[in-house]
């Protein structure tokens, strides 16, 4: 009832502000290996104590799993301690509906900072066992779309039995979202549920996804730091056996929206900047330099900037759900889906698997390439071969006009099936062309006309038949024109 969530909601906010307080009278130390297993356990009566303070909900019990890892996450994501109270405690906790199948609930900062979610005793088992893991990837790489966890608590109270873990907000409430999504690269059952759709703010699915959007359209930088950073965030979660989880994605669309949510007394406008927070950040990181840092208090929030037809849009997103590991009760479900439907299409699969299919789903279908102009592009290469024909002319040896009238004839034959150019395999630079036809040179000899170097390949005895004579060293891959 609303007494008994009201009194959880008071709890966990007294609770996770008892915890991180009594943390800062611990010195700042290196994290070994046992923090991550360490279990601290108080009982706040509601009297209070010599202890803890007194407070107007029923007595209850918190446990803090690995305090001082969680320290370290929250000091590496730049979350002060104060601004860490100020965001959870300051104002009572926003509750959000759940459109997942988990039975989980959700509280949101009034700041809009952070996420709390129940999770099932299992869930919290197993965020422990994975702490070391992430530590080691948090420090090989900050740059991610993988959920920042900041606590992990156990509060007993009522007779209830609650853990929570603390996460980074993904969708801003000071932006409206026109469009969310669930995203697993699963084709089965992905649909929204009619009660699902019949909300404010629905959240779609898979095959919604397909049949109302075309694809999200990203110029040739942001798709690749996007994929590059959902590639390793998948290796890490194949690598943990981990799969299941979803592409949370929120869509909002600039030409549409005037009108503001609200934004409440929202610390990041104010100046707070936690690192890798936002959509654009967790991608493109701090000094990239290929897309303009977002600054604190623009209107993005952090949005990836992106379009969908003509419409420009700011994009949202982050991978969820990543405690469910693939145990015997999940191969029992995905064992069970496969008799009855097409096994690669069920949601539930083998980690690796499930990895390769939702990285092809999200770069196929709903994140896409802008692809510049066919023209543009041309004369770009079209000026690029001229640039190096013009440099390698600067640095010709004595015999220049002699290698001049070799070249000019050679060119003339780049229209003709005989003709090769030589692209180096690994820089993928133009070496030069090859030619073996007598329509090309006076003599029925092999050539390389080099274009960055000039240096004449020497000629193959024989007739032109004879190209397998012709070796090249260090260069690989003849594309024939």
């Amino acid at each position: 009832d609303w007494k008994l969530a009201a009194a959880l909601k008071g709890a966990i906010q007294l609770g996770i502000g008892y915890a991180v307080g009594n943390l800062t009278s611990k010195p700042d130390r290196d994290v070994l290996m046992q923090d991550f297993y360490m279990v601290e356990s108080v009982f706040l009566p509601s009297e209070g104590s010599n202890m803890t303070p007194a407070h107007h909900f029923p007595d209850f019990r918190l446990k803090t799993y690995a305090p001082l890892a969680f320290r370290y996450f929250r000091e590496l994501f730049g979350i002060k301690a104060d601004d860490y109270l100020y965001s959870i405690c300051n104002e009572p906790l926003l509750e959000l509906s759940n459109p997942g199948a988990s039975s989980s609930w959700f509280y949101l900062t009034s700041d809009d900072e952070f996420i709390i979610k129940t999770v099932q005793h299992k869930e919290a088992e197993f965020l422990q066992k994975l702490l070391p893991g992430y530590y080691m990837n948090l420090n090989q790489n900050p740059r991610t779309l993988l959920p920042k966890f900041y606590g992990l608590y156990c509060i007993q109270c009522a007779g209830v039995n609650i853990r929570l873990v603390v996460m980074n907000n993904v969708l801003p409430r000071a932006l409206k979202m026109h469009y969310k999504y669930d995203l697993k690269g699963s084709t089965y059952k992905r649909h929204a549920s009619r009660k699902e759709r019949a909300k404010s703010s629905p959240t779609f699915k898979d095959l919604d996804f397909q049949e109302m959007l075309e694809g999200l359209h990203f110029d040739g930088d942001t798709y690749s730091a996007l994929m590059k950073t959902l590639q390793r965030d998948c290796r890490v979660l194949e690598s943990f056996k981990i799969m299941d989880y979803s592409l949370l994605l929120g869509v909002h669309v600039l030409d549409k929206s005037l009108e503001r949510g609200a934004r409440g007394d929202s610390k990041r406008l104010n100046g707070q900047r936690v690192l890798y927070s936002t959509a654009l950040e967790s991608i493109q990181g701090e000094g990239d330099g290929k897309v303009a840092e977002p600054v604190a208090d623009d209107d993005t929030m952090g949005g990836i900037p992106a379009k969908h037809k003509d419409e420009k849009l700011l994009i949202f997103l982050g991978i969820i759900d990543i405690l469910q590991s693939y145990r015997l009760i999940k191969k029992m479900e995905h064992s069970w889906k496969a008799l009855v439907h097409d096994g690669d299409t069920v949601s539930v699969h083998r980690p690796g698997f499930y990895a390769d299919r939702f990285l092809n789903f999200m770069g196929g279908t709903v994140f896409k390439k802008i692809h510049p102009l066919r023209g543009a592009s041309s004369k770009r290469k079209r000026s690029s071969i001229h640039a190096m024909r013009s440099a390698s002319q600067e640095v010709l040896s004595p015999q220049k006009e002699e290698k001049d009238e070799r070249k000019a004839q050679s060119m003339e034959c780049l229209d003709r099936p005989c003709s090769h150019l030589f692209i180096n395999y690994t820089t993928h630079n133009l070496l030069g062309l090859y030619c073996f036809s007598s329509h090309c040179l006076p003599s029925a000899s092999c050539t390389i006309v080099a274009l960055d170097d000039t240096v004449p390949f020497p000629p193959t005895q024989g007739s032109p038949d004879s190209v397998h004579d012709v070796y090249l060293v260090g260069v690989q891959d003849t594309i024939c024109i």
